[in-house]
């Protein structure tokens, strides 16, 4: 399976979020969009990645750009993730991995030696056409923030 291909139109998607909604891909046309895939709430890395889309959300803003994080965790995770860590920013939960499917960011992973399929972190960058313009796989979490931002910028 592959994701979307870049410089070509995501396929539609509706998901449920934070804040009691759901967020449909076609209805933020007109803005960018950042989706950030990460494997779990709460967690180190994926906290710091949280915090710096949060520290740097109204620079996102400035530039008509929607940020979205989507991990497998329920809402309920989300929602007390939301609140916790001041995220200013929607999380999609997809515990049926469809989202993570379309974009293609479930791999095999490893932990202690053990094997297992998980989220691999990545970050995807949509115009306001609705057309994939840059994505970022096997994230590093330092400086990739700002990355965005710059290619936000650039676009």
């Amino acid at each position: 399976m592959t994701g979307p291909r870049l410089n070509r139109v995501v396929r539609n998607f509706k998901c449920p979020a934070t804040g009691d909604k759901y967020i449909e891909l076609r209805e933020l046309r007109g803005e960018k969009v950042i989706i950030f895939f990460y494997p779990k709430d709460d967690t180190p890395g994926c906290t710091t990645e949280g915090q710096n889309f949060r520290d740097l959300h109204a620079n996102f803003r400035r530039q008509n750009t929607v940020i979205l994080g989507v991990s497998k965790d329920s809402i309920s995770s989300h929602e007390k993730f939301k609140e916790k860590q001041g995220f200013p920013f929607d999380l999609l939960s997809d515990p049926d991995e469809k989202l993570c499917q379309q974009f293609d960011v479930i791999k095999e992973k490893s932990l202690y030696g053990r094997k297992f399929m998980g989220i691999e972190r990545s970050t995807f960058l949509i115009d306001e056409d609705g057309k994939l313009r840059e994505e970022w796989r096997k994230v590093n979490v330092a400086g990739h923030v700002d990355e965005v931002l710059e290619s936000v910028k650039n676009l």
